[in-house]
């Protein structure tokens, strides 16, 4: 504690030693920073308060229309605001195009995007623009174009996407009605031409050539019979004229029966009876004319036609039968690309319904509106610099340098100051002489002190009243220098 308090008092001593310097470079430096904040340029902030409002009709239609909602649109605000395309217009509008070369332009527009700045605080739509500059008109007309120039320009942009939109799938719509034209037709042609056998049944079919196989050989049966009563009544073939046409016959059934087949057995016995008609010379009969004959014949040649035209039916439904599942795969072929080019035509169709009604909205500003809650107005006072700030810190500043200037001469002073600092350097300490005080001169010295200690108040307490003048907001002293420094 007693460390402490010598160490407190060090320093104050050190400071009422070095009262001048300590008072004078405080109050420098307390003036430098409060000049060079008046000196400072003004800058004014102009904000305005836009709402993307959702539309009544646009909830309304959700899902007829296809509209962009605001969160995206303030996905992409802060870069469509800054955009180099969007401030030239403005400055433009605004006669602020410098008339240098691009150089200047480029920083022109660079200094405009530092100074511009997008806050979201809403991520439902609300957002504020602000913008700084030396001149007020100029903030608050460059907040406002800005603002009106960013809602006519994303206005005007979304009606003419929506009528490029409409017009795309109107043509689009035309051609996907061509190709469900072109895939109809030809599935129609393939049904009425060669896939009509896609739709017959095989199971009739095969049902159709067993029939038939069965009839086919039931008359195969009776011919046989025939054949063999013809034979009987012959009265003018010989033997050796029928042996021919037995083994002719024999080849037949040979072909499509067994030898245990009973017509083949029988074909069989009399091949063998003939051949001993002709080994015993008994083959030679007297020919014969009679009407069972002629009958006879009549019959036989009915059941042969008839069993050419089973043959026929059953060639005929086995070709069917072969061509139905080549058939069926070309129909469903084609039958697919008709139903997907539907599907296609119809979603299309929906498309352009819906890029109709879309296209009407933003025609009539009925989607999404930006709506200006609140416009930018002239600002009157500056928001840079803050001299508040300054000059308190000018005031910190001044009292810490002027201390540490009495430190740093004190540390520079390298002559004995006190009896421990003689005794820290070695040095013998043969007697103490204490300080002999000029009663005169002291009075003299306390007369300069409270004129130094007034005129560094009086000075001091006009920073101070400088500083309350810019707490109330009275801004005489700025305009003074504005107009001086102008």
């Amino acid at each position: 504690m007693a460390s402490s308090e010598f160490d407190y008092k060090k320093y104050l001593h050190l400071a009422k030693r070095n009262k001048v310097l300590c008072i004078l470079s405080a109050l420098a430096i307390m003036t430098a920073v409060t000049v060079v904040s008046y000196l400072l340029p003004n800058k004014y902030e102009a904000s305005s308060t836009v709402f993307i409002e959702k539309s009544v009709i646009s909830e309304l239609l959700k899902g007829l229309t296809i509209t962009p909602s605001a969160e995206e649109k303030i996905k992409v605000l802060s870069y469509a605001l800054n955009s180099r395309t969007l401030i030239s217009k403005v400055l433009d509008e605004l006669d602020l195009n410098k008339k240098g070369g691009e150089a200047e332009q480029e920083n022109l527009i660079k200094e405009m995007q530092q100074n511009t700045q997008i806050k979201i605080k809403d991520k439902e739509g609300l957002f504020v623009i602000s913008f700084q500059n030396k001149d007020p008109k100029i903030a608050r007309d460059y907040v406002n174009a800005l603002v009106r120039r960013y809602i006519d320009e994303n206005t005007s942009s979304k009606r003419e996407e929506s009528y490029g939109a409409t017009k795309f799938v109107s043509e689009q719509l035309t051609t996907f009605k061509e190709k469900l034209d072109k895939s109809e037709e030809a599935a129609n042609a393939f049904k009425s031409g060669p896939g009509s056998v896609a739709s017959m049944d095989p199971s009739l079919l095969l049902k159709d050539i067993n029939d038939s196989q069965q009839r086919l050989d039931d008359l195969r049966i009776r011919q046989t019979q025939l054949e063999t009563a013809m034979a009987g009544l012959s009265k003018v073939n010989s033997a050796q004229s029928n042996m021919p046409a037995l083994q002719k016959r024999l080849q037949e059934l040979q072909l499509q029966y067994t030898d245990s087949y009973p017509e083949i057995q029988r074909v069989k016995e009399d091949i063998r009876a003939l051949d001993e008609q002709l080994k015993s010379g008994q083959g030679v009969t007297k020919p014969v004319d009679s009407p069972e004959y002629a009958k006879l014949a009549s019959e036989l040649r009915a059941l042969r036609q008839a069993a050419a035209n089973l043959n026929s039916n059953i060639a005929r439904n086995r070709s069917l039968l072969h061509t139905i599942p080549a058939a069926k795969a070309t129909l469903d072929s084609l039958e697919r690309e008709k139903n997907s080019q539907k599907m296609l035509y119809e979603e299309m169709l929906a498309r352009q319904g819906k890029s109709e009604v879309s296209k009407q909205m933003e025609v009539q500003d009925k989607s999404t509106v930006f709506r200006v809650v609140d416009p930018a107005t002239l600002p009157f006072k500056p928001v840079s610099p803050d001299r508040v700030r300054l000059i308190l810190m000018g005031v910190l500043g001044g009292i810490a340098g002027g201390l540490g200037l009495v430190l740093l001469k004190d540390q520079l002073d390298g002559s004995v100051k006190d009896l421990d600092m003689a005794k820290k350097m070695g040095m013998p300490v043969l007697a103490v002489i204490p300080r002999i005080e000029d009663p005169q001169q002291l009075l003299s010295q306390a007369r300069r002190d409270r004129k130094l200690y007034l005129a560094a108040g009086a000075y001091f307490s006009l920073i101070l009243a400088v500083l309350v003048a810019e707490l109330a907001g009275i801004t005489i002293i700025s305009k003074v220098v504005s107009r001086l420094t102008s």
